[in-house]
C-alpha cells in the first residue's frame, strides 16, 4: 500500500514572504525611489552602485577632457588613461600637482566636475550614515510555530528572543492571520484577522518571549487543523515593536509563518537554566529545539481536542476526567 505524501502549501516552503507575491504592471520609476532602494538594499548593493557611478562619472569627464585636445599640463596628448586619472584627482579633490588644466575649456570642465564631486560626496556620506545609524531590532523568531495544548487549551504559539540582550521597553507584539474570505456578493478576498494573545505587552523585553494564541470559539483559527490551514493558504504575520534603550528610538521586527512552519505533537525544549552562582543561562543553541510530546502529554492533547469538539457542538459540560487531567498537567 502506497503512503500518501504529506500535504504541502502550493508555495514552495523555501520562498520568503516577499517572494510569495508577483507584482505585475507596477509603474517603475527607480530614480524617484533611489533613496528608498539604497536603504532597503544590502551594503553590497550600495557599494556596487557607488563604484559603478564613480567609474561612469570619471569615464564621462575623461572623455570631455579628451575632446579638448592638449588641455592638461603634464598629460600626454590623446592619452585617455591620463585624462581618466586626472578626472579621478579632480572629482576626489586630490590634486597631486603633476596634472593641471591649461586651457579655458579644461578649467570649465574641472569646475563642473568639482561641483559634481562635492554633491556626490554629500549624497554618498548621507546615504552611508543613514544606513549605518538606522536602529534595527535584532530579534530571533523560532523556526516553527507550534499547534499544541498550552495551559490546558489548544493553542498556537512560538517564541522570540532579543539577541542583543539590551533593554527593549514597552514591547508590543501583534499577531495577524491572513485567511481567504468570500463576501456576500461572491468576491474572493484575503482578509486580515487579529489573533488575541495571552500576553501582548511587555514592559521590559530582554531575553525571550513565548507568544501564545488560544484557539477557542472566538479565534479566527477555530476548527482549523494543519491541512485546513494549507488549503486556506493561511499566513501568520508577527509584528513586534518597542523602544530600544540604547538608541532611544522605536524599533520593529517582522516575521511570517506559513502552514509549512506549523508543527503539531511537540513543545519547545528548555533553553533557560539556573546557574550555581545565581545567574540565569540562556542557551541560544537550543532556541529552535522542539521535543515530541510524551504519551501522557499526547493523551492530554487528545482530551483537549475532544473538549474543543464538545464546545464546538455547544456542549454545556465537560467530562470531569478531562478537567482533572488538564489540571494535573498544568500543575
Amino acid at each position: 500500500m502506497t503512503e500518501t505524501p504529506a500535504k504541502q502549501l502550493p508555495l514552495p516552503p523555501n520562498y520568503r514572504f516577499d517572494d510569495a507575491t508577483v507584482r505585475k504592471g507596477v509603474p517603475n520609476h527607480p530614480l524617484t525611489d533611489l533613496y528608498y532602494e539604497m536603504q532597503r538594499g544590502s551594503w553590497t548593493q550600495l557599494l556596487a552602485v557607488y563604484v559603478a557611478v564613480f567609474l561612469a562619472t570619471n569615464l564621462l569627464f575623461a572623455t570631455l577632457f579628451l575632446l579638448g585636445g592638449d588641455c592638461i599640463v603634464g598629460a600626454e596628448p590623446g592619452s585617455f588613461l591620463d585624462m581618466f586619472f586626472f578626472s579621478v584627482q579632480t572629482l576626489a579633490t586630490i590634486g597631486y600637482g603633476a596634472l593641471a588644466p591649461k586651457t579655458t575649456y579644461a578649467h570649465v570642465v574641472v569646475m563642473i566636475e568639482a561641483m559634481v564631486g562635492l554633491l556626490g560626496v554629500a549624497l554618498v556620506t548621507g546615504l552611508a550614515f543613514a544606513k549605518f545609524a538606522r536602529p534595527r531590532a535584532n530579534m530571533l523568531f523560532s523556526r516553527n510555530v507550534l499547534l499544541a495544548p498550552y495551559d490546558g487549551h489548544k493553542s498556537l504559539y512560538f517564541r522570540v528572543a532579543n539577541v542583543r540582550g539590551n533593554d527593549v521597553v514597552e514591547a508590543t507584539v501583534r499577531l495577524v492571520a491572513i485567511r481567504s474570505h468570500v463576501t456576500a456578493e461572491g468576491h474572493a478576498i484575503r482578509r486580515l484577522r487579529d489573533l488575541e494573545l495571552v500576553r501582548s505587552h511587555s514592559p521590559l523585553f530582554r531575553l525571550s518571549w513565548l507568544v501564545v494564541h488560544v484557539i477557542d470559539e472566538r479565534s479566527p483559527l477555530w476548527g482549523l487543523d494543519v491541512d485546513g490551514m494549507i488549503d486556506d493558504r493561511v499566513l501568520i504575520i508577527v509584528s513586534l515593536t518597542g523602544l530600544d534603550g540604547t538608541f532611544a528610538q522605536s524599533v520593529h521586527a517582522r516575521h511570517v509563518y506559513t502552514p509549512n512552519d506549523v508543527l503539531t505533537g511537540h513543545h519547545f525544549g528548555d533553553i533557560i537554566r539556573d546557574l550555581p552562582d545565581g545567574r540565569i543561562e540562556f542557551d541560544f543553541d537550543k532556541f529552535h529545539d522542539v521535543v515530541a510530546l510524551t504519551a501522557a502529554q499526547q493523551a492530554i492533547e487528545d482530551q483537549v481536542g475532544e473538549r474543543d469538539e464538545l464546545l464546538d457542538d455547544d456542549a454545556e459540560t465537560i467530562d470531569a476526567e478531562v478537567r482533572d487531567a488538564i489540571a494535573d498537567q498544568v500543575e
